[in-house]
């Protein structure tokens, strides 16, 4: 999320939207909102810097409990909802149809960004 926002301020970001569905469920949990994110950014701290930056700024205070419950969640995430899979099995066909071992958001995400910096599937 961080990359694509400084590629929006760089106007770089191609076809990534930063504060897109994705990044809207950690900012939601992280309770932040997308434009002082972006703010803060611009200012060209590290990723280190700004996870100080949210933790300091973000509307509620989650347990490292929560966090790690909201995590573990994000990371097996899986599509749900028919047009959600469809959209998801379409860009898994584009990156590397015959990748079995794209199941979750994450997998797919990771795959895409392999291929589009020149990866091999």
């Amino acid at each position: 999320m961080l990359d694509k926002c400084r590629a929006v301020l760089a106007g770089t970001n191609g076809e990534y939207h930063y504060a897109c569905p994705l990044d809207q469920r950690f900012l939601t949990f992280a309770a932040v909102d997308p434009d002082a994110l972006k703010t803060e950014v611009a200012k060209g701290g590290g990723d280190g810097e700004i996870l100080e930056w949210i933790r300091e700024n973000a509307k509620s205070k989650s347990s490292e409990i929560e966090i790690a419950m909201f995590s573990d969640y994000a990371a097996r995430r899986v599509p749900a909802e028919v047009d959600e899979r469809e959209f998801f099995h379409g860009l898994h066909k584009a990156a590397g149809a015959h990748r079995d071992d794209i199941a979750t958001w994450f997998d797919l995400l990771d795959l895409d960004d392999y291929v589009a910096f020149g990866g091999k599937a």
